[in-house]
């Protein structure tokens, strides 16, 4: 894209006639014909000055010069949104516009350090390298995170990322009960919330996860212990246009996996999950969709479950030893895991996303990324807004400028 040049050195005359008088011309005792001769020239170099500008601002607006901006745009919706940032204004709103393919950004759960409810959801644009604050919610204010009675324990806030929405599904209230009766869901596209279908029990924690559209609730606790809820497993279809109902699945053969907030892991059609967090002696459990029935874990992927666990594209499973920060990647046919990498950063890691060739990992030591596409795979921190620390971490499509 061709801008038009521009002379940063404007003649003095001009720059003259912009901000003086006239009179002190004629008090010099200058002929009147040069005054006149003098204005229609200033009169001339500020039409063309005028000219440039609107030139120069009809230019802005170009996407590429010759084409329709409909053709414009599909030549450079291939093009990386980074490349169009960095290159032109014109190319920078359209990244942002809502007619763009959007591309993917990070959507946290951030909190003050020792808050006990205060949350904020806010976003973080790979490409301008900023955080923007999301709509808040009335119902976000009554999430607990810690407990006078609960001193050595942080509650979970529960959420999952299904059909480009970020969805929170389980929490706990002021007087311990659970604080979301239906799904609280926000539309990235649309900057909205709204809410998903009542749960026939609502939870303070479960285990949660995905498989395509669909998200899955399993056990847990609601307002008090029930074998019954402890045992269940539910399903709703997130993009059904009458999908506003929770659909009851094949019940756990116990409730041993209702003890904490867990992640139930998709992968290649089924939900793979283990009933304790972190490096202590667990229990694992495989849920077959195509067989709608509940499977023992393989010995090596319940082994080395030792940390947070995600899939990407529900293919290649990745955990983090959360004690020893190693980054490990599962052979499903070898029944192993295969070591990556290891890093500082990594230690006490809490939560795992994959998405795109990437991994982000919240840990004690914030947010990072790693790049597992790389060779080497790369860690990049991402700087979070002062005085906060991350409670959870998503990739969704980004919010269009503007909401």
């Amino acid at each position: 894209m061709c801008l038009p040049h521009q002379n940063k050195h404007q003649p003095h005359s001009l720059s003259f006639s912009l901000f003086s008088s006239p009179k002190p011309f004629s008090s010099m005792g200058m002929p009147q014909h040069h005054l006149q001769s003098q204005s229609s020239s200033n009169n001339s170099k500020r039409r063309k000055n005028q000219q440039q500008h609107e030139q120069e601002q009809e230019q802005e607006h170009v996407l590429i010069a010759g084409l329709p901006d409909h053709i414009a745009q599909l030549c450079l919706s291939s093009v990386n949104p980074s490349l169009l940032f960095s290159i032109s204004h014109s190319w920078r709103r359209l990244i942002y516009s809502p007619s763009f393919p959007p591309f993917f950004s990070l959507y946290a759960i951030l909190s003050p350090p020792k808050s006990h409810s205060f949350i904020e959801f806010h976003t973080f644009d790979p490409i301008s390298h900023s955080w923007r604050i999301l709509p808040h919610h009335p119902h976000l204010r009554h999430l607990l995170l810690r407990h006078p009675s609960f001193l050595s324990r942080s509650l979970s806030v529960q959420s999952v990322s299904a059909a480009g929405r970020l969805i929170l599904l389980a929490a706990t209230t002021h007087n311990l009960s659970p604080a979301l009766p239906r799904p609280l869901i926000f539309h990235p596209l649309s900057g909205t919330w709204s809410f998903g279908p009542v749960l026939a029990t609502p939870r303070r924690w479960c285990a949660l996860g995905v498989l395509g559209p669909d998200v899955y609730v399993a056990s847990g606790i609601g307002a008090h212990f029930s074998i019954h809820v402890a045992r269940s497993l539910e399903k709703w279809d997130v993009r059904s246009p009458d999908g506003d109902v929770w659909e009851k699945k094949t019940d756990l053969k116990d409730g041993r996996f209702s003890r904490e907030a867990i992640d139930a892991v998709g992968w290649r059609q089924k939900l793979c999950m283990v009933n304790v967090k972190g490096d202590a002696a667990k229990e694992g459990a495989v849920y077959d969709v195509a067989e709608e029935a509940w499977k023992d874990m393989p010995e090596g992927m319940l082994y080395g479950w030792r940390g947070p666990v995600a899939a990407m594209e529900e293919e290649v499973m990745y955990v983090v030893d959360e004690a020893k920060g190693v980054l490990r990647r599962y052979l499903a046919e070898e029944d192993a895991w295969e070591e990556i990498l290891e890093n500082e950063r990594l230690k006490g890691a809490e939560q795992l996303v994959a998405e795109k060739g990437k991994l982000c990992v919240v840990s004690t030591s914030g947010i990072s990324v790693v790049d597992v596409a790389a060779s080497p795979p790369r860690i990049i921190p991402v700087l979070l807004p002062e005085g906060f620390e991350p409670v959870a971490v998503h990739v969704l499509p980004r919010m269009p400028v503007g909401h």
